[in-house]
């Protein structure tokens, strides 16, 4: 049963990772928030989701 919560942070952890590339923001700033979503997988995915930046899809 533990898998499955694994398998459920990991792909949110790429979903952000994702959508962190695709935003307008500085690539030392990408980069920033692409090492604390990977570093802390669970904690680096709230924090993204509350403070991080958002992608543009338009």
């Amino acid at each position: 049963m533990g898998w499955i919560f694994g398998v459920i942070i990991f792909a949110l952890d790429v979903w952000a990772i994702a959508s962190i590339i695709n935003t307008n923001e500085s690539t030392k700033v990408k980069v920033i928030w692409v090492l604390l979503v990977a570093i802390l997988p669970v904690v680096g995915l709230i924090v993204w989701w509350l403070a991080g930046p958002k992608a543009n899809y338009g």
